[in-house]
């Protein structure tokens, strides 16, 4: 019986497979004709999109233009943040490794200290303490200092890079060419300017376009004034005209906007004032009173609600110095 069951199971199987055999190549065309009709209907689409686009209005397009390039000024700042990208800025060489080395052994420090110096505070108080100064020392601190470098380089890039603009165009007038202008530069000025285009020169001795060089200049020196420069540059290769003119006008609007940013320096300074005097004025009133009379003070010191009570005031202190900070930072 077992014998029977299992010879007509086997005959099914064989049956069914020589079904499936013959009758395959009708599956197989029919899946070929939907293919061909799926793809006859993409290109249909694609053919229906391309006229939906050239159907456009100037104002439709002139809003998608808008809308690429916000995504474009996006994903440019994106790529800003990323930490190489800050250490290029700062000049320094993007060492990922490094940098973070360097930093979980400035935090281990930072957290030790606290809690070795601390030693009269509450064992969680101290552990708290301890966090917020290694997290402070080991992710604040390195990237604050690569900012401030990042930014002291960029300010005396932009101080200098009209005086550059000046020297190729008296260059373009007596009749050297551009590459001959950005050695110049690259000769007689000091850094950052003169290693970054020096820099830009060896670029584009080894085969790269000048365009090209510019865009990888950028990423070293993100700052306004080169991308105009970048701007011009691609405008004079592409329709042609006088680059000596441009590059004049150009460095006549750099000093402009070098006028005004003083201009705006000078009508903040009155609130930046304020805001440092709002800002040093409670913890120097701590300092006077712990000088004059400390036995006045010391139960903030010793007693933990009295240490909740700084810690608290802390907090509110920094997060209040940091909206001061974002109403007097005036962006032009």
């Amino acid at each position: 019986m077992l014998m029977t069951i299992l010879i007509a199971f086997l005959g099914f199987v064989i049956i069914a497979s020589l079904g499936f055999a013959f009758t395959g190549g009708g599956g197989g065309s029919a899946a070929l004709t939907k293919r061909t009709q799926t793809i006859g209907l993409g290109s249909n689409t694609r053919t229906k999109q391309r006229q939906k686009a050239q159907a456009k209005t100037p104002e439709e397009r002139r809003r998608q233009i808008t809308e690429q390039l916000k995504e474009a000024d996006k994903r440019e700042r994106k790529a800003r943040l990323t930490l190489r990208a800050r250490m290029l800025h700062a000049g320094v060489s993007p060492d990922i490794t490094k940098f973070w080395l360097y930093s979980g052994i400035l935090g281990a420090v930072a957290f030790v200290i606290p809690l070795l110096a601390l030693g009269h505070m509450p064992f969680l108080l101290r552990l708290l303490i301890a966090c917020g100064a290694a997290f402070a020392a080991c992710y604040g601190l390195p990237r604050w200092v690569l900012g401030m470098m990042a930014a002291r380089r960029i300010k005396k890039f932009t101080e200098e890079f009209p005086n550059a603009m000046d020297i190729i165009t008296r260059g373009i007038k007596s009749g050297l060419p551009v590459n001959d202008g950005l050695k110049l530069v690259a000769k007689e000025c000091s850094a950052p300017l003169g290693p970054e285009f020096q820099r830009l020169v060896e670029n584009v001795g080894v085969g790269m376009s000048l365009d090209g060089a510019l865009e990888k200049m950028s990423e070293h020196i993100p700052a306004p004034e080169l991308r105009f420069f970048t701007i011009v540059i691609a405008i004079q290769a592409k329709t042609g005209g006088n680059l000596s003119e441009a590059l004049g006008n150009l460095s006549a609007v750099l000093r402009a906007r070098k006028m005004m940013r003083e201009k705006i320096k000078a009508l903040s300074s009155e609130a930046i004032a304020s805001a440092s005097i709002i800002g040093v004025l409670p913890p120097g009133v701590g300092i006077m009173i712990s000088v004059v009379r400390p036995e006045y003070i010391a139960p903030m010191f010793t007693d933990t609600r009295g240490q909740l009570m700084l810690l608290g005031g802390a907090t509110w202190m920094f997060m209040g110095i940091m909206m001061m900070r974002k109403m007097i930072n005036f962006k032009f």
